[in-house]
């Protein structure tokens, strides 16, 4: 009996010690488990897009360049953009920079072209002035962009709702704006169109603003000898687009 009764009390011991660690090992295989499952999705999101490299640059055409774009900004509209680790991108470009083309683009902040078009650091050049218009030293950052950087594409960005061609079409006067939309003025008249030409008509100023950035492509043609030339030798494409701020896609006309 008492060995009987020793035997039950050692057995009784250890039933606790085995639960524990029956307890103890399942939730170690679960937690290895979760970690194993969680860690492709953070390894991908960690590598993400290597930043651009000159011999990576220099290997596209502009036709490639701008259906990167187009590409990049077919994913911001369905959601399923690349994850970009900005740091690593903000050290792979500290020493120096290789962007593919230069964005002329507004200043509205609804309007950032990096992010629609699912673009990194050191991807593009990017001037942004109110109305996406060119002017001495606009042009002078894209002759640096394009003959000295090796940028491939100029594209001129255009929106919908755009306040600068709003403004301009109701003729507003502010200190230094005033000449700025002064530069709008042309696109006004080339404007072909038949209803209400006023700036509470969305249509006719997005009209306006369709035409002021083919205007704006004639001026940097004219304006620029050296981006003129760039482009009569097939070194540089001036394109112009037009970005919807309702559906966050961007028409590509020229």
């Amino acid at each position: 009996m008492a060995e009987s009764g020793k035997c039950n009390l050692h057995h009784h011991d250890h039933l606790p010690s085995r639960r524990a660690f029956v307890k103890t090992s399942t939730a170690a295989a679960l937690g290895l488990l979760g970690a194993w499952a969680a860690k492709p999705e953070t390894a991908a999101a960690q590598e993400g897009p290597a930043a651009l490299t000159r011999e990576a640059r220099d290997k596209m055409t502009a036709d490639q360049i701008l259906t990167k774009w187009k590409e990049g900004n077919l994913r911001f509209r369905e959601g399923r953009k690349l994850e970009r680790d900005f740091l690593a991108e903000q050290k792979a470009t500290a020493a120096g920079q290789f962007p593919a083309g230069v964005l002329l683009s507004c200043i509205d902040s609804r309007a950032p072209a990096e992010i629609f078009f699912n673009l990194g650091m050191g991807d593009v050049f990017n001037a942004r002035i109110a109305g996406n218009i060119e002017n001495p030293d606009i042009l002078g950052s894209m002759e640096f962009a394009t003959k000295l950087a090796g940028a491939k594409v100029i594209l001129v960005l255009g929106h919908s709702a755009c306040g600068a061609v709003a403004g301009a079409i109701a003729n507003a006067k502010l200190g230094n704006l005033t000449q700025l939309l002064a530069k709008i003025q042309p696109a006004i008249k080339a404007t072909t169109y038949s209803g209400d030409r006023s700036a509470g008509n969305a249509e006719f100023v997005d009209a306006v603003a369709r035409k002021n950035v083919e205007l704006t492509m004639a001026n940097i043609r004219k304006h620029s000898s050296v981006i003129a030339e760039l482009e009569k030798a097939g070194a540089v494409r001036i394109a112009g687009s037009f970005y919807d701020l309702k559906t966050g896609a961007v028409e590509f006309f020229a």
